[in-house]
């Protein structure tokens, strides 16, 4: 079966409202890359590199959506991997598609919202904003301790490490869920009585930060906690579509 590449880009810009998510200037969510008019077969990474767009191409695909798109390094010549990525792209006839804090911030598909609930938790209340817009999720918690966090977050990014910042103690209270880079909101968790952050990576600083605020910080990775969006949105599409998904796969390690 296959379906129009409209309808999809359509599907997904109204799910996402990436019209009307402030992001970066460099995210250019939407449609980066068009190509084949018609799409049997999807492809899913988090990042838009070599890579992923020749094993996009191993697989057929017709459509690559990527969580970080192909442009943030604004507005350059292309030339050298910037002339491979779209090369590759456009010799294979792959549309891409990028969505950035969108896909950070949804209720349903979001990958913050999703790792919470691979936590056993249930996004509660909104937490971290960018330009106004909410990011990500705060939970309670019932008596968990820290050891006890960290092991299901190892275990939701598929046993990969976890950094652990003990700042607050062994109770875990409130959590609080920002994938990617969120390291720079541990003072607003301080502010608002959260006290575990749950994220990607955060910069040196945020060691000392996290001990004089006051809150604990689990560190699991930025590429490990931003898989879970692009792996749901692929299985939507492939659900309401009628086409197949695969998920590239390239960890970072980071």
């Amino acid at each position: 079966m296959a379906a129009e590449l409209e309808s999809i880009v359509g599907f997904l810009d109204d799910l996402l409202e990436v019209r009307s998510h402030p992001d970066y200037p460099t995210a250019l969510n939407g449609l980066q890359v068009e190509g084949s008019d018609m799409v049997r077969r999807v492809a899913t990474a988090v990042d838009t590199s070599e890579a992923t767009i020749t094993a996009a191409g191993e697989t057929e695909a017709d459509l690559l959506l990527v969580h970080h798109g192909a442009f943030w390094s604004g507005l350059r010549p292309v030339t050298g991997r910037r002339y491979r990525r779209l090369r590759a792209l456009i010799r294979n006839d792959i549309s891409l598609y990028s969505v950035h804090l969108p896909l950070d911030s949804h209720p349903e598909f979001g990958n913050c919202a999703l790792l919470m609930r691979a936590l056993g938790l249930e996004p509660r209340e909104r937490f971290g904003t960018y330009e106004g817009a909410p990011l990500g999720w705060r939970s309670p918690t019932d008596g968990m301790v820290l050891d006890d966090l960290r092991e299901r977050v190892s275990a939701a990014v598929g046993g990969g490490p976890v950094r652990v910042i003990a700042g607050a103690g062994a109770d875990v209270g409130d959590v609080a869920v920002i994938t990617g880079g969120g390291g720079s909101f541990i003072e607003q968790a301080a502010r608002e009585g959260v006290t575990t952050l749950v994220t990607g990576e955060g910069a040196h600083h945020t060691f000392t930060d996290a001990h004089e605020f006051g809150v604990n910080v689990l560190y699991a990775g930025h590429y490990a906690t931003e898989t879970f969006g692009v792996r749901a949105l692929g299985g939507e599409l492939a659900a309401r579509f009628d086409v197949s998904h695969t998920f590239v796969d390239v960890p970072s390690g980071l």
